[in-house]
């Protein structure tokens, strides 16, 4: 008589039989975590100012810009070259930390796993 891996008549079921349902409640976990985290990027903002406050960009954690801002000082200058140049370089450095705050979020859900999704 062959020795089976159990299961069978008398012999006790496989360790791993209740692991597709902890599995399972493991991932729901995990996604519902991943959609807490999202939701909570699309409040967070970032606020970038650039040239002495000459311009200021407000991004989402989702890295939507919500608020352009430029002084009237920087205006006034008449400098459009500057000016498109510092514009350029808020909505640069706003887009980074956003992404940034994003990575660090969303690294909190996955305990540092590099899993792909929606950025």
């Amino acid at each position: 008589m062959a020795k089976g891996k159990g299961g069978g008549r008398g012999m006790p079921a496989p360790r791993n039989a209740a692991r597709p349902a902890n599995s399972q409640n493991m991932l729901q976990s995990l996604q519902q975590k991943m959609l807490e985290a999202q939701e909570a990027l699309a409040n967070d903002t970032i606020d970038v100012s650039v040239g002495g406050g000459a311009v200021t960009v407000v991004m989402s954690g989702k890295q939507e810009l919500r608020e352009l801002k430029i002084s009237p000082e920087a205006m006034s200058a008449g400098d459009v070259d500057m000016l498109q140049d510092l514009i350029i370089a808020a909505v640069n450095e706003a887009l980074g930390k956003s992404q940034e705050l994003a990575a660090r979020r969303i690294s909190t859900v996955t305990g540092g796993l590099n899993l792909p999704g929606p950025t």
